[in-house]
Formats: C-alpha cells, structure tokens, sequence
C-alpha cells in the first residue's frame, strides 16, 4: 500500500493510547492522526483527523463504544472501526458488531498482530480474535435474537411499560423510582432506537422483537 494507513486511537486509559501508539508507530505503512479519551471527543474531533480506520474502546465512563460506532457508521461508510475490548462477551461482540464495526480485536493483541489485523481490514477482510469468534458462533447457535439495537435490561424494563401505554408516572410508581429517572430511561431509550416519540419506540420494540 503506497499511502500510509491513517489511525485512530479510542481508549479512556492513557497508557493503552500510548502503548498503542507506539507499538503500531513502529510499522512504516501506518501512521497514528490522533487519538482520545472518551466517546463525545471521538464524535468532535474524527471529522477533522480523517482516519482510514479507528480503534475503538467500548466500555468508557462517557459513552459506551457501541454508540459511538453506530454513531459515526451513520455519518459515514469510509471509515473501518476495530473494537478493541479487555472482553469477548458474546453480547458485546455481537452489539460491536452490528452496530457496524468492521473487526474484533483483545486488548492483549501484540503490536505486530494489531498491524496485521489493521492491513487486512483495509482491504474488506473482517477480523475477530478467536474468542470473539467462538463467542458469535455461540450467540448464532443458540438462536439468540439479532437486533441492531443494544439496550441495558433496565431500559428493555422501560420499554415494555412504553409498549404498555404507561405514563412515566405510572413506569415511576411501577419500578419505584423517581419520573426524573424514568424520564431519563426514556430519553436514552429512544436516542438508542434513533426515533423521536414513545409511539416509534413501541414499534420498533415490537418489530425487533426487543422485550419478552
């Protein structure tokens, strides 16, 4: 490849950016643009920086990772996303996954393996660590239901009283909790579900199948 392989680094952990950083500074055909701490940083400056491909944290304390891939997926198909995770966790692999990341790589990846992997997925080969693999595999084999959405069990908690017709008074009293935070599993649900009323958000639930 005559062009070197613009990357960008997504992790909460200051010395896994710089470890990364320098492991991958290493190979003469990819070059680190950027990198940084958290979600809403990624989402501000990714535009700018231009990556060819940027690898991505998916537990941080901001924004969950998988949002942030089904963010910046939505905007744009030219930019290959790796998730990068301690974890192989079949429901995160899957989530990772489908909200449009291109691989699945384990943070205990060598430098020389994370560059290979980077290479291969710059020419439309999907890569998963064998763990992540063996984890899909299981998700497929045991008939899991394949949404693109990702809710917290709370939130699916929510959306089945949405579906109900339920004020958030009434989800308030249900759950025991305050309508401030019923209100805010509301917003967070129909930001996940990318829909603007309660309405939208009971069909989809329905649709995909997202509650019990």
């Amino acid at each position: 490849m005559s062009e070197k392989i613009r990357v960008m680094i997504v992790d909460d952990h200051g010395m896994v950016r710089q470890g990364l950083s320098t492991f991958l500074s290493l190979h003469d055909d990819i070059e680190i643009v950027g990198t940084a701490s958290g979600g809403s940083e990624t989402l501000e400056n990714y535009e700018t920086l231009k990556p060819d491909v940027i690898l991505m944290d998916l537990i941080m304390p901001d924004m969950n990772g998988v949002d942030v891939i089904r963010r910046i997926n939505k905007d744009t198909q030219q930019i290959k996303i790796m998730a990068l995770s301690s974890f192989s966790d079949k429901e995160l692999v899957r989530a990772a996954l489908e909200a449009g990341a291109k691989g699945y790589m384990l943070k205990d990846v060598s430098g020389d393996q994370l560059a290979e992997a980077i290479r291969k997925m710059m020419t439309g080969e999907p890569v998963l660590a064998d763990s992540a693999t063996r984890a899909l595999i299981e998700t497929v084999s045991k008939g899991s239901k394949m949404s693109p959405f990702e809710l917290s069990t709370r939130e699916r908690e929510v959306l089945v009283f949405i579906v109900d017709g339920m004020s958030n008074a009434e989800i308030a009293y249900k759950m025991g909790v305050k309508q401030s935070t019923v209100k805010t599993y509301v917003s967070r649900i129909l930001s996940k579900l990318d829909v603007s009323s309660r309405v939208e958000a009971a069909t989809l639930a329905i649709k995909y199948k997202l509650i019990e």
